[in-house]
């Protein structure tokens, strides 16, 4: 590999190394911050805002990528991504940082996909299995930083630190990436499908908002908001295919949807959600339920980074040898057994148990996430590879979108419905600690005991999906 490349797999690396840091500090860090800004009912939008922006954005960054060239619009997505990140760390509010949080995502849709459209483009298939375990690497190190950096800087200074950090990371990157990645675009006016990116947009908006907006909040007619929502989605979906089936230059080509594809990409959305929740809850059960602090509770979840990072640095061998449908099945396999074990977890597991059901879970999701990116990767031609990876990006982000927001809804019902079996009304996910501080109806027992319960819930929630991941991974044709 010439120095050209190797600067750029660096300049990438950067890049993925700041989504990583960034995704591992925010979801150990969110309680502490719901308390602090006093929004425990608000930790599901704090993530659910941010991917919704996320995946409207995705598969216009992969679609500009194809018309203008990676750097420039991945330079740019980076560059928004970092002006998110510095306003979040100045929020005084939940409702602040829900805001900023969004203008985050709007930056973070392009990281990923046009990451992994130039890595499609530099690299022949032989080498891009290596580039992406050394991409898992960082993620990997990342991972291992993230959580222990995360709960350092609350420990020290305050979470507004947790944001901050991600600045330096990302101008590094820009400054790499404009100084090693040569592309050689044609400078006439191209056609931009506006029709389309517009009337995608709006449907996932519409979409995403029956599982962003809170329940409670329209409890008298949240039933005629869904299927407003849903009736607005579903016209807005056909008229963009109408608009797509004569524009020039598709947002997204309808030629990228295969078989194959459609499989990969329901699987992504699938394996996606349960990730998230695991991601967000995991850490939660650690900090709320079994006592331990965010510095420990982040490096509880190393070994799920450690696992994960070991499989992806030798899956270009086994996917060689044995076939993509082979790896994504047998991921799927150890997820469904990984999450069939969260479920035995309780309020006196030792974190032993916590520490080996992770491991097992980072081997499940390192080998299905990387052997689904090079499908994707190989089953378009170049003029196409920023749409379709954009596209899987979308289906990852809308299982993140709508797994995080229904596990929270789910959650914070859960905590009410718990409270009221046991004689006790008013109690919800937001008052939990209030009443608790005031003295007045709730011990910390009572918190605990219901917060597990909670927990529990939501990892049987995560079998059911990792289960019908698995049932759809034997439908993929080939080996």
């Amino acid at each position: 590999m010439n120095w050209k490349r190797t600067n750029l797999v660096i300049a990438i690396m950067l890049v993925m190394f700041l989504a990583a840091v960034e995704g591992t500090i925010v979801t150990m860090a969110m309680p502490t911050i719901a308390k602090e800004l006093q929004g425990f009912e608000l930790i599901s939008l704090v993530f659910s805002v941010y991917l919704l922006t996320s995946a409207v954005s995705t598969p216009i960054y992969g679609k500009l990528a194809d018309l203008y060239g990676r750097k420039h619009v991945l330079s740019i997505s980076i560059l928004l991504f970092l002006a998110g990140s510095f306003l979040c760390g100045l929020s005084q509010s939940m409702v602040m940082l829900i805001a900023f949080r969004a203008v985050q995502g709007l930056g973070a849709g392009g990281i990923f996909t046009v990451s992994f459209t130039i890595i499609g483009d530099e690299f022949p298939l032989e080498e891009r299995a290596k580039i992406q375990g050394g991409l898992s690497t960082v993620w990997g190190v990342a991972t291992l930083v993230g959580p222990f950096l995360g709960g350092f800087l609350i420990d020290v200074l305050s979470w507004h630190w947790i944001f901050f950090i991600n600045l330096p990371f990302g101008l590094v990157a820009v400054i790499l990436l404009q100084r090693s990645l040569r592309e050689t675009f044609s400078r006439e006016k191209q056609s931009i499908d506006y029709g389309g990116i517009i009337t995608l947009s709006l449907a996932v908006i519409s979409f995403l908002s029956i599982f962003v907006v809170d329940q409670n909040a329209h409890s008298q007619g949240y039933s005629i908001f869904i299927g407003t929502a849903l009736t607005s989605a579903i016209l807005l979906l056909v008229l963009f295919y109408k608009i797509e089936k004569k524009a020039k230059e598709p947002v997204l080509p309808f030629a990228i949807f295969t078989r194959t594809s459609v499989i990969v990409n329901l699987l992504s959305c699938l394996i996606f959600a349960v990730l998230m929740g695991i991601d967000v809850y995991i850490p939660l059960y650690l900090q709320t339920v079994l006592g331990y602090s965010p510095t420990i509770s982040g490096l509880a979840m190393l070994p799920m980074s450690i696992s994960w990072l070991i499989l992806s640095i030798t899956l270009g061998r086994i996917m060689s040898k044995y076939g993509g449908k082979a790896v994504i099945v047998a991921a799927n396999v150890v997820i469904f057994i990984s999450t069939l074990l969260l479920t035995t977890l309780g309020t006196a597991t030792p974190v032993q148990f916590v520490l080996m059901y992770c491991f097992i879970l980072g081997i499940g999701f390192g080998g299905a996430s990387t052997a689904l990116t090079i499908i994707i990767q190989d089953s378009v031609d170049y003029h196409q590879r920023g749409s379709a990876v954009g596209a899987n990006s979308l289906l990852r982000t809308l299982g993140q979108t709508i797994g995080i927001s229904v596990f929270g809804n789910v959650f914070n019902s859960h905590i009410s419905n718990y409270f009221i079996k046991q004689g006790i009304e008013g109690v919800n996910s937001g008052n939990l600690y209030q009443l608790s501080s005031s003295g007045l109806a709730l011990t910390s027992e009572q918190i605990c005991l219901s917060l597990n319960s909670s927990t529990h819930v939501l990892f049987i929630a995560f079998v059911v999906i990792s289960g019908l991941s698995l049932i759809l991974s034997l439908a993929m044709p080939g080996r």
